[in-house]
């Protein structure tokens, strides 16, 4: 035993979200895995190859990864055409990984970065942080401290027992908090954690997460950033949830047929889920300001106050009193 626990704090919305999820999976489950041929577990990796990498400023489309897995020439940048080679690469031997095991986190770096950095495959030597501009973000720890950290993570996720989905989701964190490589430590939080979803229910490992994500990138960022400041993962974890809760989302009307298109759609229901999810959250806590219930919901305050605006403009929410002591009515 490790005796090493994240921080995390277990919300309602937390619970219910992880709740709705196990229903959108056993429904995608039920109603498709049988159905899941080779032809659309491909098309989906690939939309996931692309999108994980386009939050890293990958610019290659959909089009252009679709060719370069064929082997076929492509016009874009060289090392960007080998990112995707070695995404391809990593998410083809995901199966084989155990995802508790140090060596196996290994390969799959060696893999996802092989001809992009020198040291691909192993741990960081020196120091690294994050900035904006001039501005110091975040500081991971130093060198020195990363084999045990690792190892007190990976031994963490080997005895925890935390659902599955939550698990998943602080471990992302919690891995981007240590920052154990030189570089692609995002990417391989995307793919370390659909490895552990997979491992839960088979079906989620060609689910392509990454592309809602990519739709909200800032709200992403602002994710990590506001666990790093609460220096606990439950921001982080409710906004994977809700991702993840939206990817289902898409992928059943996907498979219905009731998608517009596969931008416009994808925008619209991450919304209406947004929505519904926020409105539920001001059910149980109508005194919630804006900033709580961003905090509750893993979104930024941002997100939630256009939420706000648009739920006011279709009569579905009304704001009782001051904006210090007053409240929400949930009209529906």
């Amino acid at each position: 035993m490790t005796g090493y626990q994240p921080p995390l704090t277990l919300t309602a919305t937390m619970l219910a979200c992880v709740a709705e999820i196990g229903e959108l999976v056993g429904r995608l489950s039920a109603r498709h895995e049988a159905a899941l041929t080779p032809k659309l577990r491909r098309g989906n990796r690939i939309r996931t190859i692309q999108a994980s990498l386009a939050i890293e400023n990958n610019t290659l489309s959909v089009e252009q990864v679709t060719a370069v897995i064929d082997g076929k020439p492509v016009l874009g940048p060289p090392r960007e055409i080998q990112e995707v080679r070695n995404a391809f690469a990593a998410y083809e031997a995901m199966p084989g990984w155990e995802p508790t095991r140090r060596e196996h986190l290994l390969q799959a770096h060696e893999l996802l970065m092989r001809g992009l950095i020198d040291d691909a495959g192993r741990l960081r030597s020196g120091g690294v942080g994050i900035y904006r501009g001039e501005r110091l973000l975040h500081l991971a720890p130093p060198a020195s401290r990363i084999p045990q950290l690792v190892d007190d993570l990976l031994g963490w996720l080997a005895e925890t027992d935390l659902h599955p989905l939550i698990a998943s989701c602080v471990f992302h964190y919690e891995f981007a908090f240590i920052h154990p490589f030189a570089d692609g430590k995002e990417r391989m939080g995307r793919l370390w954690q659909t490895l552990l979803l997979s491992r839960w229910r088979p079906v989620l490992a060609w689910l392509p997460v990454e592309s809602v994500i990519r739709d909200r990138q800032d709200e992403y960022y602002a994710a990590l950033a506001e666990a790093d400041r609460l220096a606990e993962a439950t921001p982080f974890a409710l906004f994977m949830l809700a991702a993840l809760h939206d990817a289902l989302q898409i992928g059943l009307r996907s498979e219905a047929g009731t998608e517009k298109s596969a931008e416009q759609g994808s925008e619209e229901r991450s919304a209406r889920g947004s929505s519904e999810r926020l409105l539920e959250l001001l059910k149980q806590g109508p005194e919630l300001s804006a900033r709580q219930a961003a905090q509750r919901l893993g979104l930024s305050s941002r997100a939630v106050e256009k939420q706000l605006a648009k739920l006011k403009a279709a009569g579905r929410l009304r704001r009782v009193g001051a904006n210090k002591g007053g409240h929400w009515q949930v009209l529906d």
